[in-house]
This record gives C-alpha cells, sequence and structure tokens, in this order.
C-alpha cells in the first residue's frame, strides 16, 4: 500500500540549552525531511511553555520556507481562536507569496497554553461575545477568496492560494472541514482511539467531503524496538477535569494544578492516560500505519515525533523513510 509522510514539529528544547538550539533542529529536521522526501512540514503553536519553542508559526514557516526549496511548509496549526481571521488570511497571502505554491494554512481551535496565556492573547476581546469557530472559519474563508469576491481583500495575492486544512478531534471539526471545503486532518496524535477516529471521519465522509482525510499520529522508529520502547514507554497524558466539566490534556500532575490554579477552578480531578504511540522498528511502525490506511482509507499520515525523544527525531524520520512506500518510490 501507498502513503505519504509528512511531519509536524513543535521545536521542543533538551534539558539546560536556549530556545535557539531548539529552532536550530528544527531548521536542520525540515532540510532533512525535504531530503528524504517527506510531502509536509508542519510547525506548530504553544504559548508560555518554556519546553516548546514554537509560538508563532507563521514566522518559523517564513524562516523554514527560506531554508528549502520543495517540501511544503505549513502550520499545524494557526489557533484561530485568538486571532482576527482576516490579519491570518493576509499573512498566509504573504507567505504563499513568497513561497509559491508551498505554503500549507493548516488551524485549530484549541488553546494551545495555560489559561493565563490564553487570557493574554485574547486580552482584546470581549469574553461576553466570544464568536463560533464556525463564524471565524467562515470568515477566513471570505477573506481568502479572490479579491474581488473579499472586502476588504486579504493582500497580497498569491500564485497560488495556501492549501487549507482543519486540524479536530471530533466528528463537529470534522463536518465543519467538509461544509467549508477545508481539508481534515484528525489529530490523533492527542487521541488516538480508534472508536474517535472512525467516528470523525465517518462524519467527514458523510459531510460530502471531496478530499481525503490526513491522520496526525505519534510515531517513533529506533534501529531496536527495545529502544523505542525505551524511549516512549514513560510517556503518560494527565487528563485534568475542573469542576465545572471542562476538560483538558496535559503533560504532568504538576501542569494539571497550575491549570485549575489559572482556571480559578475550586477543585478539579485528574486521571494518568496512555498516550498512544507507533513505536518500534521502522518495520513495526511501518505495518502499524498499513493497518491505519487499511481501516480508515487514509493516504497521508503527519508523523509527531514524542519529546522523549527529542534528540533522536532526525534518526527516527531518517528510518522511516527508508521504509515508508511513497518515499522510497
Amino acid at each position: 500500500m501507498t502513503y505519504d509522510l509528512s511531519l509536524l514539529d513543535k521545536s521542543p528544547l533538551l534539558a539546560g540549552e536556549p530556545a535557539s538550539a531548539a529552532l536550530q533542529r528544527t531548521v536542520a529536521l525540515a532540510q532533512g525531511a525535504e531530503r528524504l522526501g517527506y510531502r509536509r512540514f508542519w510547525v506548530a503553536e504553544h504559548h508560555a511553555n518554556p519546553g516548546l519553542a514554537s509560538s508563532a508559526p507563521e514566522v518559523l514557516i517564513a524562516h523554514l520556507a527560506a531554508r528549502t526549496q520543495r517540501i511544503r511548509i505549513g502550520s499545524g496549526g494557526v489557533l484561530l481562536p485568538h486571532y482576527s481571521p482576516y490579519k491570518v488570511a493576509e499573512t498566509f497571502n504573504l507567505l504563499a507569496t513568497l513561497a509559491p505554491g508551498r505554503i500549507d494554512l493548516g488551524v485549530g481551535k484549541a488553546p494551545g497554553g495555560l489559561p493565563a496565556a490564553t487570557r493574554a492573547l485574547r486580552r482584546l476581546h470581549d469574553p461576553a461575545r466570544v464568536p463560533p469557530f464556525d463564524d471565524l472559519l467562515r470568515e477566513l474563508d471570505t477573506y481568502l477568496a479572490p479579491p474581488d469576491d473579499a472586502s476588504p481583500p486579504a493582500l497580497p495575492t498569491p500564485p497560488a492560494p495556501p492549501e487549507r486544512f482543519l486540524l479536530g478531534a471530533s466528528p463537529d471539526s470534522a463536518r465543519s472541514a467538509a461544509e467549508r471545503g477545508w481539508r481534515f486532518v484528525f489529530a490523533g496524535q492527542l487521541n488516538g482511539d480508534p472508536r474517535a477516529i472512525e467516528a470523525s471521519l465517518d462524519a467527514y465522509a458523510r459531510a460530502g467531503a471531496e478530499a481525503a482525510p490526513l491522520l496526525a499520529v505519534t510515531a517513533l522508529a529506533a534501529p531496536t524496538s527495545e529502544e523505542a520502547r525505551a524511549l516512549t514507554d514513560p510517556l503518560k497524558v494527565v487528563r485534568v477535569t475542573l469542576d465545572d466539566g471542562q476538560s483538558v490534556n496535559l503533560g504532568s500532575e504538576e501542569q494539571a494544578a497550575e491549570y485549575a490554579r489559572q482556571a480559578g477552578a475550586a477543585s478539579y480531578r485528574t486521571e494518568i492516560r496512555k498516550p498512544h504511540v507507533l513505536a518500534g522498528t521502522a518495520e513495526e511502525v511501518h505495518r502499524e500505519l498499513d493497518r491505519l490506511q487499511a481501516r480508515f482509507g487514509v493516504h497521508e499520515f503527519i508523523i509527531d515525533t514524542p519529546p522523549s525523544a527529542t534528540a533522536k527525531r532526525l534518526a527516527s524520520v531518517t528510518l522511516l523513510a527508508g521504509g515508508a512506500p511513497a518515499l522510497a518510490a
């Protein structure tokens, strides 16, 4: 079976190093992905997280596009509720003008940080008038339309518009993508439950989607199964649920406690979960990708490498490229 592989990078920091080192590693990884034949290289958006250096994907996209030649560069994704859709359209039209035919606009609706960072990002927003995400997406679509169809136009007009992706992990997000003509990316690196994947991709198809969906997964390939497991077995996800019913996944119990404090919650509870990770030799990881493709009909995977394997990322993506049918061809 044939499928494309793409990469998602959060620019994680190793202990004690400056953020500049993490960003230099991201550049090297993008250049390596291009040499290896990966289809896309996406960067994430996270705020006030001392372990991650990627807080402004649009800036990093411009930097990466200038240092690569062929691979598509994009956001995985811009967190639209924080921003003006008009400004997002202007920014990505400019990027698509600088790197014609190579820019992807991926958007999502997660906050990307703890409540204090969200409040700082939305300082000028009226909390009583938070627009629904679908309204923001519809407005963004309007500004990404040809200049004659949008008022005011989001200039410059690129030779080819950015390709549009909606990242989500629910049937509602999948339906929104299909109804707006955006490609849907199921965030399996956040929720790898096969039932959730199936429900969302089924909703996407039933809503009349024309383009094939993508599936993001957390994956690590190593020379041996034992090495891969040693790097991924310690991983955990802490799901915190506040007293108002709001739930979010975080990386540690300390982060969960801080999230509850910043949210002003009187009480909260946590649940430790094991994340879904495809780990093993390249052959073992590709067997899992083959299985996912056969079950869900996905023809492109977005690979997210776990932070515990930051120093092993390039080795992992090199091993995976060697076993990927499309890349090998």
